[in-house]
């Protein structure tokens, strides 16, 4: 039964990523119901059904549009098939508990946010706000311990990134401010703390190796949203596993 709710969860994030798109690549442009139906970004024609199926489609028509023949963006197919993944992993973690709620929408929200942010360089604070509730809602569900960590949590989080920005001088961007309060709530400010730490680390990292391959200039602006992603769910995952490394190793 377990492996069958591992496929189930990861074919439920497949069809949710592919949504996730839409909304990553419409939101920050105010187009989410501009149109009902997908269509081509090159020459606008609406998809048919067989060419949404995620992952699937992607391959069979080698990454093109079947009518334009233009690339299609590989962040459609990574996006889906790595909220299918996130959806199986977040079942494996929490299981069948009220946790799994907040699983389910932190991995949603961070997928919508890694499309929009590699697309557009922005963080709509219309995909925060649609969030933020169902994360209040959730903690309350299913609290923190201490419960009122996740409200420590979500200031440590704002204030954390507004310094560094004071003290950067707009080094880094609002929408980092304001998704990094609403991880706080998410996670607690212990593990915000060490999100920021983590993404930080995951940023410095990538992009040396994106510079050495010549992948960017070195001039150019890279978006830090997806590092956040990857040191949120990271903590997520892992982060009492790092803290108690951390703590047995060095004390």
């Amino acid at each position: 039964m377990t492996i069958f709710y591992l496929c189930y969860f990861f074919i439920l994030g497949l069809i949710f990523g592919s949504f996730f798109n839409v909304v990553g690549m419409r939101v920050p442009r105010q187009q989410l119901f501009a149109k009902n139906r997908s269509y081509c970004p090159h020459c606008g024609h609406s998809l048919k059904w067989y060419e949404l199926i995620p992952v699937l489609s992607y391959l069979w028509q080698k990454g093109r549009c079947r009518h334009c023949r233009g690339c299609i963006s590989p962040i459609y197919p990574v996006t889906e098939s790595g909220t299918g993944l996130l959806f199986a992993a977040c079942f494996w973690h929490v299981g069948f508990q009220a946790e799994l709620l907040v699983a389910l929408l932190l991995s949603s929200m961070l997928a919508i946010i890694l499309v929009s942010d590699l697309r557009y360089m922005e963080i709509p604070d219309r995909v925060l706000l649609f969030f933020l509730p169902l994360f209040l809602a959730g903690r309350i569900i299913s609290p923190l311990d201490p419960w009122w960590t996740t409200i420590i949590g979500g200031f440590t989080g704002l204030v954390l990134l507004a310094a560094i920005i004071f003290a950067s001088r707009g080094g880094m961007g609002g929408g980092d401010m304001k998704l990094f309060g609403v991880l706080g709530i998410v996670l607690g400010w212990k593990k915000v703390l060490l999100a920021f730490f983590i993404s930080t680390v995951y940023g410095a990292v990538i992009t040396l190796i994106l510079l050495a391959f010549k992948r960017i200039e070195r001039e150019k602006p890279v978006p830090f949203g997806p590092f956040i992603v990857l040191g949120s769910i990271t903590v997520y995952f892992f982060g009492d596993k790092l803290f108690n490394w951390y703590l047995t190793s060095f004390f």
